[in-house]
Order: C-alpha cells, then structure tokens, then sequence
C-alpha cells in the first residue's frame, strides 16, 4: 500500500473477523514500526502481544477490577481539561458516534459498558500493550507515540485493523502483574489488532479532521 493512501485510510477498528493473525505477520509489523524515530535512537519502546486464553483471562480480570467499581489508576493520568479548541474536537466526535451508532459517551452508564467492550478488546484475536521504563523522560513518551503511529500503520499496510485503547490502561498495576511486565515500567497504551470486519456499523464512521488552515501558520 503507498504511504499517502496507508496514512488517509487508517482509522479505528472497534470490530473484527474471528481469524487468526500469524505470529509471523506481527513480528514483521513489529519489526515495520521499529523503524520509528527516537531521541538520539534511544527506541524507548516495549511491547507485549497478548493471545489465546491468555487474552480472554486478562479481559476477565479488567471487567472483574471494572464491576466491583474499583477506581481506575492509569500510569498516565487521564486529563482533567481540555482548551477550548480540543474539547470542542472532542465534542464533535462524541456527537458523531452518537449519529451513528446511538451510544452517547456522556452517559456514565454507556461509558461503563464502552469499558467492558474496551477490556474485551472488541473481539480481536490480538491485545497489544506498549509500555516503557517509568524513569524515561517525557521525550521518551513522544517516542513511543510515534512508535504506536506507525506500528498501526504498519498494521493498516498489511491488512490488519487495530485501534489506540486508553482505557486499556485503567489498571496498569493488575495489567502489569498479570502479564509479568515489571512494576517499574509505564504502561502507555492498549491495543486491539486482528482482520477488521469492515462490514459492521461499527466500522462504518470516519471521524472529521480540521481544516488544515485551521492548525497551521506560515511565517514569511
């Protein structure tokens, strides 16, 4: 797939096949993503792929922590705001799934029931966690940000869907022990990955992106 069409025509998968994705195929996307940048090439980036019965338990244990109402603790803090032109991106987007799919994300109740599908990982055969050492700077979480991006484009260019999970993270302590990633790590982000099911609803809405002159300025 060229670069430009891989780029435009990712999106988020909340839906896919039940077919298996080799083990082989994940390592060379792997492989794809570790060609990211990183200060001084310090590939400050970890990962953990998550299968089989193993998956299913670590579903288990998150909508277990999430039904006795055990508080979310993140290894990075959901934000408390948000300025003003972001929040109104955010707006927009939970007014769009809405539309779409009738699930409305300011429901607590809805919001309860997103986790459990988000702890299910939407029925991907693959969880996929990136994480890194707790002490590394905030370079280095930059980083695996542009790991993450191109670890999902990597996916997208091989046919794979996949989808970014902050709420994957909720409970790093439990998630961590679990999957015997150290306690001094920082679990960053979750991952879904699998073939995606492009013919469910749930794939079916695109997100809206700012005019382009809205976020940029040209300095002559």
């Amino acid at each position: 797939m060229e670069a430009i069409e891989c780029i435009t025509t990712r999106k988020s998968i909340r839906k896919f096949l039940d077919q298996p994705v080799s083990k082989e195929l994940i390592m060379e996307v792997i492989r794809t993503a570790q060609q990211s940048p990183s200060y001084k090439n310090s590939q400050p980036w970890e990962v953990a792929v998550v299968s089989g019965a193993k998956k299913e338990g670590l579903s288990t244990l998150m909508i277990d922590l999430l039904t006795a109402d055990q508080p979310p603790c993140p290894d990075l803090p959901a934000p408390s705001s948000w300025p003003e032109a972001e929040g109104d991106r955010i707006k927009d987007l939970l007014r769009m799934r809405k539309e779409a799919t009738g699930i409305d994300l300011g429901d607590p109740a809805i919001i309860k029931k997103a986790k459990k599908a988000n702890f299910s990982f939407y029925g991907a055969p693959l969880a996929v966690y990136l994480y890194q050492d707790s002490s590394l700077s905030e370079w280095s979480l930059f980083d695996l940000g542009l790991f993450a991006q191109s670890l999902m484009l990597a996916a997208h260019g091989k046919g794979l869907g996949s989808v970014p999970q902050a709420f994957a993270t909720d409970y790093s302590a439990q998630v961590k022990e679990y999957l015997g990633i150290p306690a001094t790590k920082r679990l960053v982000l979750g991952l879904s990955m699998g073939y995606p099911d492009m013919d469910s609803s749930l794939n079916k809405l695109t997100t809206s992106r700012s005019p382009v002159e809205e976020i940029s300025t040209w300095i002559e």
